[in-house]
């Protein structure tokens, strides 16, 4: 069985190439997180939504024309990965260039959930291409099974629209961390994710290049494969002796929720995340920052009669909103 999809978008045939292969691009419709080695035999891998990851091969690259790759799942022992293939051809045409896909080597009913999938991000394709901002994806919003990796897969894709709003403008604001401005705080949440990725036995390096979104998105995404290869259940060295391993996994959700809520209240944005996610990190994490008061956390605050789920998370860690 195969799948085809067309859509017309008002860009250049380069751009809709790079909408469909450039990972800041595929994040803004297709993806929370995205690694890619854009070459004949180079390899692809996409957290399309948070706990499904799809991966495969590039196979045949024509910049501006053609791409070819196999496509598989994480896990997914029925289509792994490069089982089936994926062909994406960009024309030229009157209004900008029309994109196929082509998606073929699946069962009857992997075509139909996948015609499901590619209909909607399509659509998002669509929308990025003629109005800027694809919004953000329901499909990402509160996912069914959450563990502490794919809560931090969800709190990214939550901040990624904070992080690509900040102007140079915001760096020297206050924040809620009385600490920090929303610069110094982006420096530390970038070398929180170096420190969370190397308790996992990665080794990150911060890129020298490209947006705040670009680097908190790439770091956050080698943390968390990183990750993936831990034993939850079992214990880690740190400087201060063995944690559990589950512990120290959970701070990376709360790294990241709690730090784009900090830098939305610095640049007066509201941080949109469903109260599913936010209820499930402030569980998991009650214990992180109880034990981390007076040093990380300060004591907790009394939220708002009105205040939304991530508003009492951040009061329990010690942060009161600032005022409007």
């Amino acid at each position: 069985m195969s799948f085809t999809k067309s859509v017309v978008l008002p860009v250049s045939p380069d751009e809709a190439f790079a909408l469909v292969t450039e990972p800041e691009r595929l994040r803004r419709w297709q993806t929370v997180t995205a690694t890619v080695d854009l070459r004949a035999g180079g390899s692809y891998r996409w957290t399309v939504t948070p706990g499904h990851v799809a991966e495969g091969t590039y196979r045949e690259v024509e910049p501006g024309r053609r791409v070819v790759f196999g496509w598989g799942w994480d896990e997914n022992p029925e289509l792994p990965k490069d089982a089936s293939t994926v062909t994406i051809t960009i024309e030229p045409v009157a209004e900008g260039s029309q994109v196929t896909l082509v998606h073929e080597g699946l069962t009857e009913e992997q075509a139909a959930m996948h015609a499901e999938g590619w209909d909607h991000f399509f659509e998002r394709l669509e929308r990025l291409a003629t109005t800027g901002d694809a919004g953000q994806d329901e499909w990402a919003w509160a996912p069914e099974s959450l563990t502490p990796l794919v809560a931090a897969e969800a709190a990214l894709a939550a901040i990624q629209p904070v992080l690509r709003a900040l102007t140079p403008e915001d760096q020297p604001k206050p924040t809620p961390c009385a600490d920090f401005t929303a610069h110094q705080l982006a420096v530390h949440l970038l070398d929180s994710l170096v420190r969370l990725g190397g308790m996992a036995g990665a080794s990150l390096t911060v890129p020298e290049q490209g947006s705040l979104e670009d680097k908190i998105s790439t770091l956050t995404g080698q943390a968390i494969t990183a990750w993936r290869a831990v034993d939850l259940d079992g214990t880690l060295a740190t400087p201060r002796g063995d944690a559990p391993a589950a512990f120290l996994a959970s701070i990376l959700p709360l790294e990241l929720l709690l730090h784009g809520w900090d830098l939305a209240q610095a640049s007066g944005q509201k941080l949109n995340v469903s109260d599913e996610v936010v209820t499930y990190i402030h569980h998991l994490t009650r214990d992180v920052i109880a034990q981390g008061r007076g040093r990380s956390f300060a004591d907790e605050v009394t939220a708002g009669a009105d205040s939304d789920a991530v508003e009492r998370f951040a009061a329990y860690a010690g942060r009161a909103p600032i005022p409007a």
